[in-house]
């Protein structure tokens, strides 16, 4: 199978290509990525690089919101499978700079779904647990009415949105992921435990947002792969039309205990508390039901285990974020 990976320098995108080169020699992967300055590009390259190591794995630089670049770099490669994972990432950052999102999830999407609608390919992609928003009963379920808060979420929503019609009306095989908060080994230095582990090798203070009194639905990197691996090899049309399924291990965590089993591990105590962030969500907790059903032997990771390689990790690696 021949599978186009967008975003293939990003932390899921970059996963989910080695797992699957590991998996089966017989896949050939092209990825692309634009390789833009949000954060680390030394991280990126690295990622890169490991991946370059597969015989069966070709890089390409460009940017997916330039529609011309997409359609001459495969003019002549035939694609089995897309895997959009590709988008400007980060909520706060979306305030700031929301043109960014509107490039790059946005037209860069609308790019990769015309893309898809002209070989007929099937197309996974990614979403998020943001488009939720607000919830007072959990966990959420996929049919649950979305509430997005932010410009991030928004064009993730958007998103959802584009991939229903353009499945219905040229009858594309389109599956939606909604991913929560996936972090582990290569993960990204803008989230919240490669930010307080970065903070600690420096002996920095690190903000603590409403003393830790919110909850994140932590998907260990590893166990939302196995999670999305069965339904990537299934037969072509196996869906007939457009399907989302949440990313999540359906276990939240309340932020102040991850910060003490941070400090624990890192012996570092520094902290500054400030007030609730109004772009942030005061809990995450999703349903992994609908998904699970395809990796019914999954066991989960628990968090100590997964939080202790990351932990391992990040000294190791440190110098790349």
């Amino acid at each position: 199978m021949n599978i186009l990976i967008t975003g293939s320098a990003g932390f899921i995108g970059f996963s989910l290509a080695k797992h699957i080169l590991d998996l089966n020699k017989k896949h050939r992967i092209y990825g692309i990525d634009a390789l833009n300055s949000y954060y680390s590009i030394k991280l990126k390259k690295k990622r890169i690089d490991i991946l370059k190591k597969y015989r069966k794995f070709k890089f390409k630089k460009f940017d997916m919101s330039n529609k011309k670049l997409l359609e001459k770099n495969f003019k002549n490669i035939k694609i089995d499978l897309v895997i959009n994972l590709a988008a400007q990432a980060g909520v706060r950052y979306s305030l700031t700079n929301p043109e960014d999102y509107v490039y790059s999830n946005q037209l860069g999407f609308f790019n990769i779904l015309n893309f898809c609608k002209k070989r007929k390919i099937k197309l996974i992609y990614a979403s998020s647990s943001s488009v939720y928003g607000e919830y007072k009963k959990f966990p959420t379920k996929e049919w649950q009415s979305l509430n997005p808060k932010n410009i991030y979420s928004a064009t993730k929503m958007g998103n959802e949105i584009f991939a229903e019609i353009f499945s219905n009306f040229y009858n594309l095989e389109i599956i939606g992921l909604r991913f929560f908060t996936v972090y582990g080994e290569w993960g990204r230095p803008d989230m919240f435990l490669l930010k307080y582990l970065q903070s600690a090798s420096q002996n920095k203070k690190f903000i603590l947002y409403n003393k830790g009194n919110y909850y994140r639905d932590f998907t260990y990197i590893v166990d939302a792969i196995k999670l999305i691996e069965p339904i990537i090899f299934l037969k072509k049309n196996y869906f007939k039309k457009h399907e989302i399924f949440n990313v999540c291990s359906n276990r939240p965590i309340k932020m102040s205990k991850v910060c003490e089993k941070l400090q624990k591990l890192a012996k570092h105590k520094k902290l500054i508390s400030q007030k609730k962030n109004d772009l942030d969500v005061f809990k995450t907790h999703g349903s992994n039901l609908k998904l699970s059903k395809f990796s019914k032997k999954l066991k989960f990771t628990t968090f100590d285990k997964a939080l202790k390689q990351t932990f391992e990790w990040f000294r190791n690696h440190k110098d790349l974020l």
